[in-house]
């Protein structure tokens, strides 16, 4: 599997506050950027898949709105995960 406990971890080890830090806005946006990178590349080899398709777009939506929330509560921290995780806008 791809996303396996260690991953999860050392995600919201570097995102988060700690390792245990599911919550933070910062965690779940980049949780959400690793399963969104794993389906994109799915997709790329199986283009019929449209259950994966809705799925991604799905979890684009959710970052989005995380991202937009996030924005609005302090917008120092909404720039900072932007640039480490490289996303447009």
């Amino acid at each position: 599997m791809y996303l396996t406990t260690e991953v999860k971890q050392g995600i919201f080890k570097e995102f988060g506050k700690s390792e245990f830090d599911t919550g933070s806005p910062e965690s779940q946006v980049a949780l959400f950027t690793h399963r969104i990178k794993h389906l994109t590349e799915h997709l790329k080899e199986n283009k019929k898949d449209q259950a994966t398709k809705r799925s991604l777009v799905a979890l684009v939506g959710k970052r989005r709105r995380l991202l937009d929330y996030l924005k609005q509560q302090d917008v120092e921290r909404y720039r900072e995960i932007v640039k480490k995780l490289g996303l447009r806008k």
